[in-house]
């Protein structure tokens, strides 16, 4: 798509977020229809009255608005005659389901499950459902009339993607240090991490190229002949990659790739290594490894009894290795996930006879990214919004599925609150908070059930001082609030 269009773009956004905010166009309320299809119809032609009485030409406006000249002037013609921009009433039948029965058909198809607990609605299934049991929204519409009402409210339930719950209650703090890494880099910084039990598949038949159907043919039967696991260093300066394939990721074989890798550089140099919080990767022998690596003693072992400890030691820039660690659940905050994507798309859809024969190929792939591909991953994310979309989506999850929920997820969560609470009270929005606090105390009894039925001690000890940390920071927070306002 050219420059100009997504600057045209971009100028009927502001004209009609412009339009949105005028005190003198017709109020939202006098609407006659409440669909988002209809209010972004309202707002565009907010928008052109905006323009045209800032002076604008109707042939500039039309231009800026990516619309006929006759509409811009219509609808200036329009305006001298009434306030209302909405659709003029159209001859035909009249709707047969008013607005509150659009309002039920949305609220049945996106909040309801066919099954008990589980399934997703589709157009045939709900339309079938409810014309042999109108009586739950009191009507019977079609399939056509189902999609129709959806597709004008612009709702797609039928979709959905992958997201990471934030569970680290310091994931935050993480972040930031990360964030400002990427931001100040150090000569040498990589990203590790491994990818393990890839599938090593044989099709059956070769492809076939079809010139029908234009398409490349895949069998779809197929060979198991074991998994392989990659291990990847990225470096951050120039985007080249160290790679290697084993059968396995055992502990000892995690700590040769890295002597090998850390091997390549002069011993005067410090490196930093971006990696998760694998067991492999702050156990002891590890720890062991960095300070052989460093040219440093090693704590004994009754010093570093505890994985805080040992992530404390490793993280310590007082030697030679200094190892950052993402965040749980923040495996994209280290880039090297963005080289394995690239790599699954180039090499791991193919077909392959044996192991030899993907790390045949596999390290072809690596040594030509090397010498042709590579490039820098820039990193511009500053993490801003992301401590509102926290907490929203705990609110959510507590509104709406609280008695789903896994115990440690809603431990780890009403723990991640009191830090938000804590220390980014300002990063999120009051109203935020106020939804946090109405949810919480609606859901306060059935909370506290889940945490009494909790048949582990040490799990129900612990979701219990969460409880109450996160009950005493939030009441805490908000009378420190009311004092101020007085």
């Amino acid at each position: 798509m050219s420059r100009a269009v997504h600057t045209a773009r971009n100028r009927q956004e502001l004209a009609i977020c412009a339009a949105k905010t005028d005190d003198g166009c017709p109020e939202h309320a006098s609407l006659t229809s409440s669909s988002v299809a209809m209010l972004e119809k309202v707002c565009r032609r907010k928008a052109i009255l905006v323009l045209a009485d800032s002076g604008i030409g109707a042939k500039a406006v039309a231009l800026f608005m990516g619309c006929c000249v006759c509409t811009v002037r219509r609808w200036i013609l329009r305006r001298t005659e009434t306030d209302d921009l909405n659709d003029s009433p159209r001859s035909g039948r009249p709707a047969i389901y008013i607005e509150e029965t659009h309002l039920k058909i949305v609220a049945f198809y996106c909040q309801t499950q066919p099954l008990s607990g589980c399934g997703r609605w589709t157009l045939r299934w709900a339309a079938l459902h409810l014309k042999v049991h109108p009586e739950q929204i009191d009507a019977a519409p079609s399939r056509s009339t189902i999609h129709r009402i959806l597709k004008n409210n612009k709702l797609k339930p039928h979709r959905s993607h992958y997201f990471l719950h934030i569970t680290d209650p310091e994931f935050f703090p993480k972040m930031e240090h990360l964030v400002a890494l990427y931001m100040s880099p150090p000569r040498y910084l990589f990203f590790f991490d491994e990818c393990p039990g890839i599938q090593i598949l044989k099709r059956l038949t070769p492809d076939l190229r079809t010139e029908e159907m234009k398409k490349r043919l895949e069998e779809f039967e197929y060979i198991r002949n074991g998994t392989m696991d990659v291990f990847a260093f990225l470096n951050h300066a120039n985007g080249k990659v160290h790679a290697e394939c084993y059968g396995d990721h055992k502990t000892v074989t995690f700590l040769e790739v890295f002597r090998r890798h850390v091997y390549k550089f002069p011993v005067t140099e410090q490196l930093h290594y971006v990696m998760d919080n694998l067991s492999s990767h702050c156990g002891y022998r590890f720890c062991q490894a960095v300070a052989e690596l460093s040219g440093v003693g090693c704590p004994p072992e009754k010093e570093l009894n505890a994985q805080s400890k040992r992530v404390e030691w490793l993280r310590s820039d007082t030697k030679r290795i200094v190892i950052h660690f993402t965040p749980y659940h923040g495996s994209w905050l280290n880039l090297v996930e963005i080289w394995f994507g690239i790599m699954a798309r180039k090499v791991l859809s193919e077909s392959f006879g044996s192991p030899e024969a993907f790390k045949a190929v596999f390290d072809a792939f690596v040594e030509l990214w090397n010498c042709l591909l590579a490039h820098p991953f820039r990193w511009s994310y500053d993490g801003k919004g992301l401590h509102e979309l926290a907490v929203k989506r705990f609110t959510k999850m507590l509104r709406n599925s609280v008695q789903q929920m896994e115990m440690r997820i809603l431990t780890k969560g009403l723990m991640l609150m009191t830090n938000l609470l804590n220390h980014y009270f300002l990063e999120v929005s009051e109203k935020s908070w106020e939804q946090l606090i109405e949810t919480v105390s609606s859901q306060h009894k059935t909370i506290t059930a889940i945490i009494q039925q909790e048949d582990g001690p040490k799990r129900k000890k612990k979701a219990e001082q969460a409880m109450a940390a996160f009950t005493a920071m939030l009441n805490e927070r908000f009378l420190q609030n009311e004092k101020v306002e007085a």
